[in-house]
């Protein structure tokens, strides 16, 4: 399939083995494991963040092989989930970042392409978000808002 704003096909990306059962080296504490995600979450970390910290430092090659349930559920289980999905809110950190460069440089057409690349991004998730039930009805997009939430 073709890529989102682009002419290119893009590259296959490999898969994950199946697996039923965790490896025999890696760490099947369920209640370390959790209390380590609230203690990461508590730390302002993203889900991915997470993570890789879990399989990094915790040696746990997938959470929902181990515990049955998939990371954010876990935070959503402890009321520490996020209430802006990782996706939006990482585009709009760069739709703000690149607010700024073109502020300083007008003349700059491929960064603005690519400002409204993201702003389409964002409006199309935003949508999917909605309708999902993940983000409420009445919440809409826009470049204050998005300032607004970098700037916490």
């Amino acid at each position: 399939m073709a890529r989102m704003h682009t002419r290119k096909k893009g590259q296959s990306g490999s898969k994950r083995p199946y697996r039923t059962e965790t490896a025999a080296w890696s760490n099947t504490n369920r209640e370390e494991i959790e209390k380590a995600i609230v203690q990461l979450a508590g730390q302002g970390k993203s889900s991915s963040e997470i993570g890789m910290t879990l399989r990094d430092r915790y040696g746990v090659p997938d959470i929902t092989l181990l515990t049955g349930k998939k990371l954010l559920t876990i935070m959503k289980e402890k009321n520490i989930s996020p209430g802006l999905p990782e996706d939006i809110h990482n585009l709009m950190v760069k739709v703000v970042e690149l607010k700024k460069h073109l502020n300083k440089n007008p003349n700059d057409v491929h960064n603005k392409r690519s400002f409204n690349n993201k702003v389409s991004k964002i409006r199309r998730l935003e949508k999917y978000y909605r309708n999902e039930g993940i983000l409420p009805a009445d919440w809409k997009y826009s470049f204050e808002r998005a300032e607004m939430l970098m700037s916490k």
